[in-house]
């Protein structure tokens, strides 16, 4: 069942969005009463409105609902004015060609990773990551290089929120491995993901900052151990470095959304 926020009529109306978005297809609104916390009169209410307000759209012939066009453009404003992802686009273009692999631009969404470009690899792996899509930051090498260089506060706040699932056997299962982790990436300046999210995924990350240090987002370059392992990935440190100094600097006058401690769900 969903949860409830305690920010009146508007939190609980994009309560009801963030629903029907997580279905990832056209959804009843039998559905989504099965899963709802509000009671069907409540529920029918802010699906009707969003409805009416092209937030939802509505498809008679099969009774579904879907995110409408007006989210759309909104989601697509946001991309635009709030993200990393059009300052990025140029380099992210130009590493993904130099390294024949897929790349991935993310950023810090409160105690998640926020997937915001993606360039895949000549010949494309099935994963889990797509841009839009929101990861783990305790097991995601994008996620643990951003996490390591937050202020201690935030690190603090952030591990309190993760589920810490174990996805694979090679997850980070507790908040003190987790914090040793970090502590080596910060030594080290990149990270990994050693098959922890996914089987057989692995990937070399790099944080984005700015010149006082603020986390901006990160960068990775992600393969499979198929085609070939850490101590190959780890040769395009010097290149991923490159490229993040390069999206930093393209970023010194962006007005980037500041980022608070967080108060998210756990995930």
């Amino acid at each position: 069942m969903a949860r409830v926020t305690g920010d009146g009529t508007v939190g609980k109306a994009l309560e009801v969005l963030d629903q029907v978005a997580a279905f990832g297809r056209p959804v009843r609104f039998s559905e989504l009463l099965d899963k709802s916390p509000f009671p069907k009169p409540t529920l029918y209410r802010f699906v009707q409105t969003l409805t009416s307000q092209q937030m939802l759209s509505y498809d008679p012939e099969r009774q579904t609902y879907a995110p409408g066009v007006r989210l759309v453009r909104l989601a697509h404003a946001a991309w635009e004015q709030s993200t990393l992802a059009p300052i990025a686009r140029p380099h992210v273009d130009a590493l993904s060609k130099a390294v024949g692999e897929t790349v991935h631009l993310a950023q810090l969404d409160h105690a998640q990773v926020l997937y915001i470009d993606k360039r895949n690899a000549g010949n494309p792996v099935q994963m889990y990551s797509q841009a839009g899509k929101v990861g783990p930051a305790y097991c995601t090498g994008v996620g643990k290089v951003m996490l390591a260089f937050c202020d201690p506060k935030v690190i603090d706040s952030v591990i309190e929120q993760q589920s810490f699932h174990v996805f694979t056997p090679h997850t980070i299962a507790t908040p003190a491995a987790l914090r040793d982790e970090l502590a080596d990436i910060r030594a080290h300046g990149y990270g990994f993901d050693r098959e922890e999210h996914e089987p057989g995924i692995i990937c070399v990350a790099m944080p984005i900052l700015s010149d006082t240090g603020r986390v901006l987002g990160a960068l990775s370059v992600t393969s499979t151990t198929r085609r070939t392992n850490l101590a190959g990935l780890e040769a395009y440190v010097p290149i991923l470095q490159e490229t993040a100094n390069h999206i930093s600097q393209d970023a010194q006058n962006w007005s980037f959304p500041d980022y608070e401690t967080p108060e998210a769900t756990r995930i």
